[in-house]
């Protein structure tokens, strides 16, 4: 007879020592709509140029911005309202704006879609305007959608007297479902029942992996590699048998093969990113700094009274040259990227430094990883 509460005890060890037992960097199983995507299914960025009216004199400056004043007398032309030549029109309330939107795939006319609104002027707020009537514009020059509706602006500001406080950006609002679809992109067809997924990441061991997750919960030589990012799968005609063999094949559980050992280091922020298959070789490594600072300032030499002779004012500079100690570390092979990183923390070396002797590392075949640089 067993104690209540000692089974889930049980499995609880038994779970946590197969836990430790797991080698550190097991890859898991993810499901194949985070691996991969359905080539043709994406997609479609729309862009258009309209107005915002009824902002409280935020709006453009026309006479640094003519184009506002010139769209405005266009939109009033239209409407039947005609202006009398040459008058300058003074607007506050008015802004030029650029209004974009992602189309998804399989949209259809009449679906509502959100909007992205950005001053391309000198308004210095958009919040509480109204964005007009504005046709959304594809890569071909084709309207496929119309957008229009009130702005929600996240930030907050306000000024007096030359003085300004401002939170956030209050040149771009957003509105949730500002636009309505007019036009639908053509629906996506298999050629000839062959559906190709596209892996995110090109790797041989993933695409076999794919190849061979998809054939086992599907059947034998439904789905091929072609390389080591495309894969080609067979489908039925009809759609209703189409849509759930991709249902199925979206929830198929693979694990992709470890990646390749890279270390990105990015030049402008000095941010140094790795994976978990970053090693070393041996190596020894010195760190240290030189630094020379100049230090100018202004001498005055007064001439003695009823001299005649004039105020002279000469540079003096100071030079110091200051050397830190250099530190020698040395790195045996097999010590992850992540230990060495360390060290070299702890030697004082800045991120700048690491981007240098990681680079050193790699061009003395120390570092076993791909360098990026972005």
């Amino acid at each position: 007879m067993s104690t209540p509460g000692f089974l889930p005890l049980l499995a609880l060890a038994l779970a946590l020592a197969l836990g430790l037992l797991l080698p550190a960097g097991a890859a898991h199983a993810e499901r194949l709509k985070n691996l991969a995507t359905i080539q043709g299914v994406r997609d479609n960025p729309l862009v258009g140029y309209g107005l915002v009216v009824g902002l409280d004199n935020t709006g453009d400056q026309t006479m640094q911005t003519p184009f506002t004043t010139q769209s405005l007398s266009n939109m009033l032309s239209q409407l039947g309202i005609t202006l009398p030549a040459g008058r300058n029109m003074q607007l506050k309330n008015v802004a030029a704006v650029m209004v974009t939107a992602t189309l998804p795939p399989f949209a259809q006319p009449g679906s509502q879609i959100d909007i992205v609104v950005s001053s391309m002027g000198n308004a210095k707020s958009l919040r509480g305007g109204t964005l007009l009537m504005t046709p959304l514009k594809g890569a071909d020059g084709q309207v496929y959608a119309i957008a229009q509706g009130n702005l929600l602006v996240g930030g907050a500001g306000a000024s007096a007297n030359g003085s300004k406080v401002q939170i956030n950006q209050l040149a771009v609002g957003r509105i949730a479902n500002g636009a309505i679809v007019e036009r639908a992109v053509p629906a996506f067809q298999a050629d000839n029942g062959v559906l190709t997924l596209e892996l995110k990441s090109s790797d041989y061991g993933t695409a076999e992996r794919v190849v061979e997750a998809i054939n086992r919960n599907l059947g034998g030589g439904v789905a091929s590699a072609l390389d080591a990012r495309v894969v080609q799968v067979r489908v039925p005609q009809a759609s209703s048998q189409r849509v759930a063999m991709l249902a199925r094949i979206e929830n198929i559980d693979v694990t992709p093969a470890r990646a390749a050992a890279k270390v990105i280091l990015n030049a402008r922020t000095g941010s140094i990113v790795m994976n978990q298959d970053v090693t070393v070789q041996d190596c020894a490594i010195a760190h240290g700094n030189l630094s020379v600072v100049i230090n100018t300032q202004p001498v005055i030499s007064q001439p003695a009274p009823f001299s005649g002779g004039e105020t002279v004012v000469a540079p003096v500079s100071e030079i110091n040259l200051k050397r830190d100690g250099g530190s020698l570390q040395l790195v045996r092979a097999g010590a992850s990227l992540s230990a060495v990183v360390r060290g070299l923390n702890s030697l004082g070396a800045t991120p700048a430094d690491l981007q240098t002797i990681l680079e050193a590392m790699r061009a003395a075949g120390a570092l076993r990883a791909e360098l990026e640089i972005i």
